[in-house]
This record gives C-alpha cells, sequence and structure tokens, in this order.
C-alpha cells in the first residue's frame, strides 16, 4: 500500500507533487515524523498504534490497517479496528476514515471497476 500510494503523491500533476516520507514499525522516532505530517497513511499491521499524541492538528487520517482484537462479549468473539486509535485521533485530526467502513468498501469498488475493464479488454482482443 505505502510504496504505490507514495509513488502517485510524488508524480510532477495536479493533485501530486508532494514531498513523501514512507516510514516502518522500526522507525526511530517515528513520531518526530508522523507529527510533521499534513496526510497520515497508515498501513502497521499493529492494531491503535498510532495516538493522538503521534498526530498534527487538523491532519488528514487515512487508516489502511484492519485487525482483530478480542471482544469476548461479541459474538465472533472479536472485533476490527484500525492501525490508528480513532477514538483518540478523530479529536485533533481535520478528517479521519474508520475502521471498518473507511477505505475497505472503495477498495472493494476500484478492484470490481478494474476486473470489469480487464474483461472488456479481453473481449476486444
Amino acid at each position: 500500500m505505502g510504496r504505490p500510494v507514495a509513488n502517485i503523491l510524488t508524480q510532477k500533476s495536479a493533485g501530486a507533487n508532494a514531498t513523501v516520507t514512507i516510514c516502518h514499525t522500526g522507525t526511530r522516532d517515528l513520531v518526530s515524523f508522523t507529527r510533521q505530517a499534513d496526510i497520515l497513511i497508515v498501513a502497521a499491521g499493529r492494531p491503535r498504534m498510532i495516538t493522538a499524541e503521534m498526530v498534527k492538528e487538523g491532519a488528514t487520517v487515512i487508516d489502511v490497517g484492519v485487525e482483530q482484537v478480542a471482544a469476548p462479549s461479541r459474538k465472533r468473539g472479536y472485533r476490527l479496528v484500525g492501525d490508528v486509535d480513532f477514538d483518540g485521533v478523530r479529536e485533533k485530526a481535520g478528517a479521519i476514515t474508520p475502521v471498518p467502513g473507511g477505505v475497505g468498501p472503495m477498495t472493494i469498488t476500484l478492484l470490481l471497476s478494474n476486473t470489469i475493464l480487464a474483461a472488456k479488454r479481453a473481449r476486444a482482443l
């Protein structure tokens, strides 16, 4: 997820041409990077890893992570959360995607759209 989005954002074109920093869970002093971000895209694979203290006031936070955490009171025994502490960060962020229900529906929509496009191209051959 991270590298393709970074490549898109760094293209010299309308809606792109951004300065992009890619970090990972082992990045030293991760907070110093996350607190500078106007747009923070998180796909770390760790539930609620990004907290409010790590986010710049007014930043746009896109949570791509989907993690299962134990929830004994739930029928399935777990619930889905993101890599961002949604409840803490939403008070600080200018915009934030929820988990579940954030980027997942967009991912499915684009996959279906690309499948239809591929089928049309294959049929034209």
